[in-house]
Parts: C-alpha cells; sequence; structure tokens
C-alpha cells in the first residue's frame, strides 16, 4: 500500500466516523428514534428557550417591582415583609399548579425579598 493510498482510507476513515458521531450526536441530543421526531423535539426545545427567557424577564421585573415595594413599607415604619401577602401568594400558585406550585411561589418569594 502507498502512502497516497494510505491517506486516502485515513481520511475516508475519519470521515465516516465523523459522520457516525455526528448523527448519533443529533440523535443523543433529542433522544428521538426518528429524524421527523428530533426535527419536532428540536423546535419544541427552542420554543422553550425562549418561553424561559421571558419568564427569567418577567421575574426580574416582579423582583424590581417587590423591591419599590419593600422601600415603600419600609420608609413608612412598617416591616420588609408581610407575611399575610406571602400565604396569598402561595396559595394562588398551589392552586394554579398544584403542591410543586407552593415550592416555586416559595423560590419566587425567596428571590424578591432580595435574599439571593
Amino acid at each position: 500500500m502507498t502512502a497516497a493510498t494510505t491517506t486516502a482510507a485515513a481520511t475516508t476513515a475519519t470521515a465516516i466516523a465523523t459522520t457516525a458521531t455526528t448523527a448519533i450526536t443529533a440523535t443523543d441530543a433529542t433522544g428521538a428514534h426518528t429524524p421527523e421526531a428530533a426535527d419536532v423535539i428540536t423546535g419544541a426545545r427552542e420554543r422553550i428557550d425562549a418561553l424561559d427567557d421571558r419568564i427569567i424577564g418577567l421575574i426580574q421585573e416582579r423582583m424590581a417591582v417587590s423591591a419599590v415595594i419593600q422601600d415603600a413599607r419600609i420608609a413608612s415604619g412598617g416591616r420588609r415583609v408581610n407575611l399575610s401577602r406571602e400565604m396569598g401568594v402561595l396559595s394562588h400558585y398551589r392552586d394554579a399548579l398544584g403542591k410543586p406550585g407552593t415550592a416555586l411561589a416559595m423560590t419566587l418569594l425567596e428571590l424578591c425579598r432580595g435574599r439571593v
């Protein structure tokens, strides 16, 4: 076998391995077993990423509004946290989302108290 033939064979083997790795990676990335399902999953994940960005923006906005409320309450001689209001928020999330909604609301309230 000549050096040129050996180089060509190595290049072909590398190309085949790269193609196989790319195909496996695409399948692994979505967990799908068909290209159609992979396309659906990829599109849905892009939508989820966009929703997550919007949710994060809304949480940041809520944190800013909460800070205004806390500043006004403290400036008037009140406490930083209104526990009855927080209980209402917990109930609202629990009613809308079930038990996991309570945990989500607790995290949201913690973020909005400015302790993070």
